[in-house]
C-alpha cells in the first residue's frame, strides 16, 4: 500500500514553507522610513481644525514614533512567540532601541515639559501614558505590550488635543524653556553614552575602572577591580548594533520636532546650529547597510566593524549634545 505523501513531496513542502517564512521575515525586518514631521503636524492640525501651538509638534512626533512600533511591516514583533518572528532578533532589538527613546521623552514630558514648577500638578493624560510605555517589551499575555502601548498613544492624542483646547478646565500646557530642554538632553546623553560604550566593546579591550574617578572620598557598595577586560559576546554584537540603530532613528525624529517647538529658546541661546549638527550625525547613522550581515572586524583590520562606525556617529552626536547643554546653561 502506497503512502499518501512521498518523501519527495514532504521535502518540497518543507522547502516551500522555509522560503515563505524567510521571505516574510525579510519583509518584517524592514525598518520604517523617516517621519516627515512637518507633513504630519499639518495633517493633524487640519484634521482637528486647529492651529499648532508650542508642544504640538513634539507630541505629534512622539505619537508617530510610538505608532511606528505597532504599524510597521509585521507589526510589533518583540513579544511574538510564533515563527517567523520567533526566529528574528535584529528587529526586536531595533524595536527596543526605539522604545527606550520613547520612554525617555514620555518621562521628561510628564515631569518637565508639561509642568511650570516642581510643585505644579502632573498632566493627567501624561500621568496615564508614561507608565504604560514601561511594561515589559516582551509581555504577550494580558496585558500585552501592544495593548499598553496603544493605550498610552491614546492618552498622548488626548494630551495633544488638550494643548489646543479652548476649554479652560481641560487645558494642557507645554513649557518650552531652556531648563526643560536641558532635562531632556541629560536623559539622552546618558542613553547615547551607554550605546557608544556597548558598541565599542565589539572589540575586546582592557579598561581602567573609573567608577569613582574625580571624587576622592567616594565609596561603592562592593570592592571593584582596577582593570576590566570587556567584550560584547559574539552572539549579541548584531543585537546591540540594531538596538542602537533603532534608538538613533527614534531620536532623529524627536529632535527634529524639538527643533521646531524650542526654536525661540535655541535662537536666543545661539544654539540652533548645534542641534542641527546633532541631527546631521544621527542622519549619518541611518545610512543603508550594504553588507548582508553586521561585520565585526578589528579596529584597524581588513574587514569593517559596523559597531565601531555606529559608535563613532553616536559619540559625535553625544559630544555635540554636551556642547548644546553648555550653551543652554551659559549662552
Amino acid at each position: 500500500m502506497k503512502t499518501m505523501f512521498s518523501t519527495k513531496s514532504i521535502v518540497w513542502a518543507f522547502t516551500g514553507i522555509f522560503f515563505l517564512l524567510y521571505g516574510i521575515g525579510v519583509y518584517w525586518s524592514t525598518t520604517p522610513s523617516a517621519i516627515n514631521i512637518h507633513a504630519e503636524v499639518t495633517q493633524a492640525a487640519k484634521a482637528e481644525n486647529v492651529a499648532p501651538v508650542v508642544g504640538y509638534t513634539t507630541t505629534t512626533a512622539l505619537i508617530k514614533v510610538s505608532e511606528a512600533l505597532l504599524n510597521k511591516p509585521g507589526g510589533y514583533l518583540s513579544n511574538d512567540i510564533m515563527p517567523p518572528s520567533l526566529f528574528l532578533d535584529n528587529m526586536p532589538a531595533w524595536e527596543f532601541g526605539v522604545l527606550e527613546m520613547v520612554r525617555d521623552l514620555a518621562l521628561v514630558m510628564r515631569k518637565d515639559f508639561s509642568r511650570s514648577q516642581s510643585q505644579s500638578l502632573v498632566n493627567k493624560h501624561l500621568l496615564e501614558a508614561q507608565p504604560r510605555f514601561n511594561i515589559d517589551s516582551k509581555s504577550w499575555a494580558v496585558p500585552s505590550a501592544e495593548s499598553e502601548y496603544s493605550a498610552a498613544i491614546k492618552q498622548l492624542y488626548a494630551y495633544r488635543s488638550a494643548l489646543v483646547s479652548s476649554d479652560g478646565n481641560n487645558k494642557a500646557q507645554f513649557y518650552a524653556r531652556a531648563d526643560n530642554l536641558r532635562a531632556y538632553i541629560e536623559e539622552v546623553q546618558k542613553r547615547l553614552g551607554s550605546y557608544s560604550h556597548r558598541l565599542s566593546l565589539s572589540v575586546g579591550r582592557e579598561q581602567v575602572n573609573t567608577d569613582l574617578a574625580g571624587d576622592k572620598p567616594a565609596e561603592q557598595s562592593s570592592q571593584g577591580v582596577s582593570h576590566l577586560q570587556l567584550q560584547t559576546s559574539w552572539w549579541q554584537i548584531d543585537d546591540v548594533f540594531y538596538e542602537a540603530r533603532g534608538a538613533t532613528w527614534a531620536l532623529l525624529q524627536l529632535l527634529k520636532a524639538i527643533e521646531i517647538d524650542f526654536n525661540s529658546v535655541l535662537e536666543n541661546k545661539n544654539a540652533k546650529i548645534s542641534l542641527q549638527q546633532i541631527i546631521r550625525e544621527l542622519e549619518a547613522s541611518q545610512e543603508s547597510i550594504w553588507s548582508p550581515m553586521i561585520l565585526n572586524g578589528s579596529g584597524f583590520g581588513t574587514l569593517a566593524n559596523h559597531s565601531l562606525v555606529m559608535a563613532n556617529y553616536i559619540s559625535r552626536a553625544n559630544a555635540a549634545l554636551i556642547d548644546l547643554n553648555e550653551l543652554l546653561t551659559k549662552g
